[in-house]
């Protein structure tokens, strides 16, 4: 009985994507000399005005393709993207930014861009990318994603708290790990015995960042295994643990609660609850906005940096990056459209000038070399000289979360661990807990990849 109206449900919700795909393709006609790109993505409100924007360019700039771009902002994307393939009605393109790449690529269920393009436009993309760029789209030797923005970390810092408490000059740059406790040490604020402002507090979902600059590897590719339980990767949880112990987890967990009550959704720095945070490059936006406003109400206007990571290990990288990647589903009807619309986006074969202009209409950091050194962007970053530290930093070495089937899950569940590390008081032994999660996330893996893929389920049906 389960099994049918699981079934039954499988069947109404298939119908359900592809009817809707069906309506919204007769909102807006496709040119009859045009072959159609359906290009599902997860942009809304200003960010979706961007994309329609280069939409409209692409559409604009040859008359071969038509993309037409669905919003399909929310959860559930892999879930709607594999109703969508069964109901036989796949996009052409999508847009994802989950670790999703090595799971679709073992279940067959995207294709790999040597499948749709020629070889000798497939390799000048890999070198077009940038290291970290072509690392968040490969898998198993071959380029399954191409990554159409960076999303790097790095420390901002509210100059006027830290240079109060140095009674000196900010550094440009952090010279190590105690330097940044140092400061975070000095900046930590107390009134009437209640903490009202904290130096630096690591972030649950960060072991990510600080495991790979303690020169960890969460994943060995010559074993196949993955690694959370790396001897450096310890180190980098043990110190993130050390901010809990000074503080208290409940104070901690108390604080952290609190940031979420800030009026919509604020970004805590500006708040002046934090002298310093991890973030990404999408929040200069935010500091930019403030110092207007302050500008505006011909109030003080607070001076922000950003810093590298400091180096902790001669063999730790940069830093950690993701990104937004596009994929091309298996069964899509029109994938040298996608690679096409593709490489408009990117800026390859002479599109520098195009892709600049995307970017600094998004806020976005360029995927190549080229396009950041062009002459467009490096207008942006003249106004902007904040989030030129992330261009800047785009070109170092950045590690990824492994492209590794299971991989969204290996995700989540280093970050519940780190979470119960840094909001609980129980003692823990760190090493054994990493141990075990690495027993529990391989033998997922191993589950996953001794399952029959997608293509060869269709096939024996």
């Amino acid at each position: 009985m389960v099994r049918r109206t699981s079934a039954a449900l499988l069947i109404l919700l298939t119908v359900i994507v592809v009817v809707w795909g069906m309506s919204t393709s007769l909102t807006s006609p496709t040119p009859d000399d045009r072959e159609e790109v359906v290009f599902w993505h997860f942009w809304s409100g200003p960010d979706g005005e961007v994309v329609e924007n280069v939409i409209r360019r692409f559409n604009q700039s040859q008359d071969l393709y038509f993309v037409r771009g669905v919003s399909m902002p929310g959860n559930n994307f892999d879930m709607k993207l594999f109703l969508s393939v069964t109901g036989g009605d796949p996009p052409d393109l999508i847009n994802q930014d989950d670790p999703i790449v090595a799971d679709w690529a073992f279940r067959k269920a995207i294709f790999s861009m040597d499948e749709i393009a020629p070889a000798d436009e497939v390799e000048k993309m890999r070198n077009w990318l940038l290291p970290a760029a072509r690392k968040l789209g490969e898998y198993d030797g071959r380029l399954y994603a191409v990554c159409n923005g960076l999303d790097i970390r790095a420390l901002y810092f509210n100059r006027d708290v830290v240079e109060l408490a140095l009674c000196k000059e900010a550094p440009e740059e952090l010279e190590s790990i105690e330097q940044l406790d140092e400061i975070a040490n000095l900046c930590t604020q107390y009134t009437d015995g209640e903490l009202t402002q904290i130096g630096y507090l690591p972030d649950p979902r960060r072991l990510w960042v600080w495991g790979s600059v303690f020169g960890g590897d969460f994943y060995d590719e010559s074993t196949g295994r993955v690694t959370p339980d790396d001897a450096s990767i310890v180190a980098a949880l043990r110190w993130m643990q050390s901010y809990r112990e000074k503080l208290g987890a409940n104070t901690v967990a108390t604080y952290r609660q609190n940031d979420q009550s800030l009026p919509n959704k604020m970004f805590p720095l500006l708040a002046e609850r934090y002298a310093i945070v991890l973030d990404g490059q999408w929040r200069v936006r935010d500091i930019e906005a403030a110092q207007q406003a302050s500008r505006e109400a011909r109030g003080p206007v607070t001076r922000y940096g950003v810093w590298p990571l400091p180096s902790v290990s001669p063999d730790g990288k940069k830093g950690w990056v993701n990104g937004n990647v596009f994929l091309v589903p298996r069964h899509a009807k029109n994938s040298k459209g996608a690679w096409e619309f593709i490489k408009f986006w990117t800026g390859i074969d002479g599109n520098e000038r195009e892709a600049a202009r995307t970017c600094a209409a998004g806020g976005w950091i360029p995927v190549s070399k080229q396009v950041a050194e062009s002459s467009e962007f490096q207008s942006y970053l003249q106004s902007h000289p904040l989030f030129g530290r992330f261009v800047e930093l785009a070109a170092t070495e950045q590690d990824t979360t492994p492209l590794v089937p299971g991989a969204n899950r290996y995700y989540r569940e280093v970050n519940n661990l780190v979470q119960r590390v840094m909001y609980n008081d129980e003692s823990v032994d760190l090493s054994k807990e990493l141990t075990d999660l690495a027993a529990k996330i391989q033998q997922h893996t191993d589950r996953i990849q001794h399952r029959s893929s997608y293509k060869e389920g269709r096939e024996r049906d």
